[in-house]
């Protein structure tokens, strides 16, 4: 049977004395991502089982994961997480673009923070479905995987109450940086048209930052919510 470098990594781990290899294996490693930055992103549900096992749960790090497996919501909030983290820290950084003629500055600093509403949409996408899969569990949200596999923010947050109309345009907003305007200056021949929605939307409900990262953090505290529906 074939045993990928992750797994005789891991169970390699498994054997060894638990202490010793604590912080190389399962907390940030940053000597590892600079030695195989691929493998070392890629190891999260890994580490997972690993720390499953540790807890008397033990994982076969000899086949791949299965599609039960990386459902675990802990993986999609833990991925949430990241990425909102990766966001916040995007926010707090001002690159000066000093290699560009000082005439496109402006756009590079746009584009940049066009990416930063991308990270922040996703995350959101991210831990929406996760919610999802908590409230429904991985069989039923399996056989329905189909309806949830869109970028529609304002449609995966329909559990949660109350969203205003306000709160419901930066969803759609974030949908359209997540899509295109994230990723591309342009949404593709024929969509010239999504660009204005953008602008529209922003200005009929005067979309501040303060409003975004307010929304970002009440869907992020909702989980709570929902764990708690999960206890009863």
């Amino acid at each position: 049977m074939h045993i990928s470098r992750g797994a005789e990594l891991y169970s390699f781990f498994i054997m060894m004395n638990f202490e010793k290899h604590f912080e190389r294996f399962i907390l940030p490693n940053r000597e590892l991502f600079a030695k195989d930055p691929f493998g070392y992103s890629a190891s999260a549900c890994h580490k997972w089982g690993v720390a499953q096992t540790i807890a008397g749960y033990p994982i076969d790090f000899t086949k791949p994961p299965s599609s039960e497996e990386l459902k675990s919501p802990l993986l999609w909030l833990t991925q949430a997480r990241a990425m909102s983290e990766a966001a916040g820290i995007l926010v707090q950084s001002k690159p000066d673009f000093e290699t560009m003629p000082v005439s496109v500055r402006g756009v590079c600093d746009s584009q940049f923070c066009a990416t930063i509403l991308m990270l922040v949409g996703y995350s959101l996408e991210i831990c929406l479905k996760g919610m999802i899969i908590m409230k429904k569990g991985v069989e039923s949200y399996t056989s329905e995987e189909r309806n949830f596999k869109h970028h529609k923010l304002e449609k995966l947050a329909e559990f949660i109450p109350a969203l205003d109309e306000k709160e419901l345009a930066i969803l759609s907003n974030l949908s359209s940086f997540i899509l295109w305007a994230g990723r591309y200056p342009d949404p593709g021949s024929g969509k010239e048209s999504n660009m204005e929605q953008i602008f529209s939307l922003a200005e009929k409900h005067q979309i501040s930052g303060h409003d975004l990262f307010q929304l970002s953090d009440k869907i992020m505290k909702y989980m709570n919510e929902i764990i708690d529906q999960d206890k009863k």
